[in-house]
């Protein structure tokens, strides 16, 4: 079950390995039992209610996309709000006009959506439309926390970034600690979408051994044809994983085959299970194969649907 975005940032999904209860469904259950999904406001008009594919309190991330109108993010948070949903919008900070403009997003954000968590982003634009160029300015400005806001996620990058070194994500993340720190606030780290869990697990235990606190959501690629992923993995950028999406999607007569992401999850659900200190806490599916399908799918390993494969991973047992 999904659960309120307030909740999930204090719990602890680490299952005790060593413990008679602890099977490795239900490590994987633990594991995948906080979550959440995204929407972009063109995917958002293919929904007719948010209450057919997905529990109340359910958290959803709604896209602030280049080019795009916000007042399309707005609409669609109402929308969640109405419906019973827990609204995260994207606040892209170099798609941001002025310190005016947030301002206002925020205040339609707060008021007309219930609006209680943002993700802030850089964007995806070369140059910025406004002042912003960074979503360490938007922090700073302190509209965010005006506006009541205290739960804040910010992007992470575990096979890095093609519009910022390496150094840059590493000062960036630092002073992202520093301001949670100083300032009292909740922040978060959420991440691209990933393929392989041994790259994530490493990159958190780096990230962790160079100071990080903050509590860390995968980026989880839903169900989706190879064909699909690979487009979506070439559009962002990704570093390894590329190759991993690569090489499948060379067979072509696999290319419209569904690529499940059981084998990442449970990858990622040992590591945690094994690493009291590991700080993910939470899956971030990205509904590259279809909203009501990821969702479904989210829903059914976070319910403990599920049923081992004798070479790893596992399916999802069909209701």
């Amino acid at each position: 079950m999904a659960v309120t975005g307030h909740e999930y940032d204090t719990l602890n999904t680490n299952a005790d390995p060593g413990s008679e209860m602890a099977t490795s469904i239900e490590i994987i259950q633990s594991a995948a039992s906080n979550w959440s999904i995204e929407v972009t406001p063109t995917g958002a008009t293919k929904i007719e209610s948010f209450r057919d594919c997905l529990d109340p309190g359910t958290t959803v991330n709604v896209t602030f996309l280049p080019g795009t109108d916000p007042a399309d993010t707005i609409a669609v948070c109402e929308r969640l709000h109405n419906d019973g949903m827990w609204p995260v919008p994207h606040l892209a900070a170099r798609s941001l006009r002025d310190a005016d403009q947030l301002d206002e997003l925020l205040s339609a954000y707060t008021a007309r959506c219930g609006v209680e968590e943002v993700l802030c982003i850089g964007g995806g634009v070369d140059s910025p439309v406004g002042g912003f160029d960074a979503t360490m300015q938007v922090l700073q400005t302190g509209l965010i926390q005006k506006h009541g806001i205290r739960h804040i996620g910010i992007a992470g990058h575990p096979e890095g970034s093609p519009d910022i070194s390496d150094d840059e994500i590493a000062e960036a993340l630092d002073a992202k600690n520093a301001l949670a720190k100083a300032e009292g606030l909740n922040l978060y780290i959420e991440t691209q979408f990933c393929f392989e869990a041994d790259i994530v697990l490493e990159w958190e235990k780096r990230v962790r051994a160079a100071g990080n606190v903050l509590p860390i959501r995968i980026g989880i690629p839903g169900p989706a044809t190879i064909k699909t992923l690979f487009r979506f993995a070439q559009i962002s950028g990704i570093g390894p994983s590329m190759r991993f999406v690569a090489k499948q999607a060379k067979n072509v007569a696999k290319l419209m085959t569904v690529q499940s992401p059981h084998l990442l999850i449970a990858g990622l659900a040992e590591g945690m299970a094994a690493d009291k200190d590991c700080l993910i806490r939470h899956f971030h599916y990205y509904p590259f194969g279809g909203f009501a399908r990821t969702a479904a799918y989210a829903g059914a390993i976070a319910g403990g649907n599920i049923e081992l494969l004798p070479k790893g991973g596992f399916d999802v047992i069909a209701n």
